[in-house]
């Protein structure tokens, strides 16, 4: 049987070792950027099930993912209730702040955080976080600031492969993988 598994750098690895939060913008990043909007004008979005599954898998592994996202919707909120997510701020202007204010709410500093982003308006959170990771069809500006650019598309496993990095670094993943397993 051809095993095969996703490669980081020691490097990479070393990075993201103690992320404790993820954050994490939805369109462009859980879904795959496009808007699309019924006859009565609400919104529908299309996620991606391998991105799901890795936020589960963090969030039980203790790094808590907080969704923070500039619009507001019925199809996010019935998926962030699916993946019974805690931390999710909808209709934000201001990323920066809100992400500092749970930083605040949890305990945590800017070291112990992580964040994934498409657009400028995610650039502030993933400018201080210590590890920044984009999907490969994120903005340019971002692509080039990035720690981590995803080989996976946005809404195409981007998210996972991100979660995947951080239960890799943080001792998480052979431990959910052989729950699976055995």
């Amino acid at each position: 049987m051809n095993k095969i598994r996703q490669r980081f750098s020691a490097q990479l690895l070393e990075k993201v070792r103690g992320i404790r939060v993820f954050f994490l913008d939805v369109d462009g990043v859980m879904t795959d950027g496009s808007l699309y909007f019924d006859v009565n004008g609400e919104s529908l979005k299309k996620f991606n099930s391998l991105d799901g599954h890795g936020l589960k898998l963090i969030n039980k592994a203790g790094i808590v993912p907080v969704i923070i996202t500039g619009r507001d919707s019925l199809a996010l909120r019935s998926r962030v209730k699916e993946l019974q997510l805690d931390h999710v701020f909808y209709g934000v202007e201001n990323k920066q702040s809100v992400a500092l204010q749970c930083l605040q709410d949890l305990g945590l500093t800017w070291s112990e955080a992580a964040a994934m982003g498409d657009d400028w308006p995610d650039l502030p959170v993933l400018m201080k976080v210590a590890f920044a990771a984009v999907p490969a069809t994120a903005h340019v500006e971002l692509l080039t600031r990035a720690d981590h650019v995803c080989v996976a598309a946005a809404g195409m496993g981007a998210v996972r492969e991100a979660c995947d990095l951080l239960l890799m670094a943080n001792g998480g993943y052979s431990k959910a993988l052989n729950e699976v397993l055995n």
